[in-house]
């Protein structure tokens, strides 16, 4: 009972506190820079979001395609915005295994296959925002070190895992476990390895991104701010590799802080810089919530109750992957 309630309170505290720090270290200056703001760039932040939750759909129905399970678009969209909606509230993006539930219900997804899929979509993303960080920290001057550092270890241990995977339809076991584990890499493999699948997933990956730095960007056009297009893509890039790291739910309060703190570095004034992060987060959340809910009545009420039960069970420390 108190794990559960721990589980979930304890890193929303640690984001609200974060988020509450940030907008009171400059709430003397907040009213001023909110005055400035342009409207019309808010429409268009919610235009180029919606347009990249599309293509998320479209890249993660492909995914499954390559994985031999064959979902429509509006189902892996409705899969991706149910599980992301989840994981605002539900720490350590267990939220994910949601999208699993909906795969095995809508179209007898295996489990295994589900989780594979969902493997395949996260190394995509993290590889090509490690790479995209890569080009813009050559172009971005005043930026802390370590940021370089955290890119790099990233892109090495992207290359360690997809040399395993290559090497890994060698491996063989009579363990019952360790065959499903082999089968999951056989999926992730077929889904991820072939030259069709790196170029079509990798460029996909790489638009998907983009698009999220030109929400960012319609953020800062909104507040009249100049600044490269390459500084704010830096700042995207370090805020999501660090919300890779599931400390608060959704990565709120990390995510800000971050993306502020790079740009501040690069000049901008902090209440602003805190505002462009605070609203940049807050508008593709609100996105999120708001497809996972439509997403929800679509796939119907079962939905809910299974979220329900699939928290239970991981806090629980369950098994979800058999069927």
């Amino acid at each position: 009972m108190y794990r559960k309630i721990s589980a979930i309170v304890v890193p929303t505290l640690i984001a609200v506190g974060i988020i509450a720090y940030m907008l009171y270290s400059v709430w003397g200056d907040l009213l001023d820079a909110l005055i400035h703001i342009v409207p019309l760039y808010l429409v268009a932040a919610l235009i180029i979001c919606l347009a990249a939750w599309w293509l998320r759909g479209w890249r993660y129905h492909t995914i499954l395609a390559y994985m031999d399970n064959p979902v429509s678009i509006r189902v892996a969209t409705g899969c991706i915005f149910v599980s992301q909606t989840a994981n605002l509230v539900i720490p350590a993006r267990l939220g994910d295994f949601v999208r699993v539930l909906i795969l095995n219900h809508e179209n007898e997804t295996r489990y295994s296959d589900g989780i594979s899929s969902i493997v395949v979509e996260r190394v995509f993303d993290i590889i090509t925002v490690a790479l995209l960080g890569l080009v813009a920290f050559s172009f971005v001057l005043d930026v802390d070190p370590t940021y370089f550092l955290i890119i790099v270890l990233i892109l090495a241990l992207g290359g360690i895992f997809f040399l395993f995977l290559f090497f890994s339809d060698t491996l063989r076991s009579g363990n019952r476990y360790m065959k499903i584990v082999l089968s999951m890499l056989h999926e992730i493999r077929k889904a991820s390895l072939t030259p069709r699948s790196v170029i079509v997933l990798g460029v996909s990956s790489i638009v998907i991104w983009i698009l999220d730095a030109l929400v960012c960007m319609a953020v800062v056009m909104m507040f009249e701010q100049r600044i490269p297009f390459v500084t704010v893509v830096l700042a995207i890039v370090i805020g999501n590799l660090i919300k890779a790291v599931p400390i608060t739910p959704g990565g709120v309060g990390t995510y800000e802080f971050f993306v502020a703190h790079t740009f501040i570095l690069a000049g901008m004034a902090p209440a602003v810089a805190t505002l462009i992060a605070v609203i940049d987060h807050l508008i593709k959340n609100l996105v999120t919530l708001a497809g996972g809910i439509i997403s929800i009545y679509l796939f119907g009420d079962w939905v809910v109750p299974s979220i329900k039960k699939a928290l239970t069970t991981r806090l629980d420390g369950g098994d979800t992957t058999e069927r």
